[in-house]
């Protein structure tokens, strides 16, 4: 367990940026882990292409919380394209089919541990689902 839950693991579920709601998103997501019950809602605006601002509300466990903190710190300023890369690279990851994400998104390689521990595997999604399906939303309504 303690490749799960290490310093920087704890650290970034102590620190989620953006946490709240936003006054007018573009759109927003839900998602919940049927198997412990976590849930991550995400918010966010698009500009010019690019996210432009992000609101997350975490009810997870570490692990969830973690993977928030870091969609929360470098979702603004990013293409969707990039979120989606690091949606998949993460599902790679955990999935043992492909190294963790790079870029802007390259701290979810401290969640690489999970893949050791697949009951775990949908709350450490939950955020980058829920962001995912927020940007499909969001790119919908603006034509």
């Amino acid at each position: 367990m303690d490749d799960l839950y290490h310093g920087r693991v704890l650290e970034l579920a102590a620190d989620i940026p953006h946490v709240g709601r936003l006054d007018a998103p573009d759109a927003a997501a839900t998602k919940v882990s049927r198997v412990c019950g976590s849930v991550v809602s995400v918010e966010l605006s698009l500009k010019d292409g690019l996210v432009s601002a992000i609101a997350v509300h975490p009810k997870a466990c570490a692990l969830g919380q973690a993977a928030t903190a870091v969609l929360a710190m470098h979702a603004v300023g990013a293409a969707p394209a990039e979120i989606r890369a690091a949606r998949d690279g993460l599902y790679a990851m955990l999935k043992g089919e492909g190294p963790p994400p790079q870029g802007r998104f390259w701290e979810l390689r401290h969640l690489e541990g999970v893949r050791e521990y697949p009951a775990r595997h949908a709350s450490t999604m939950l955020a980058f689902d829920a962001a995912v399906e927020a940007l499909e939303k969001a790119e919908r309504a603006q034509g």
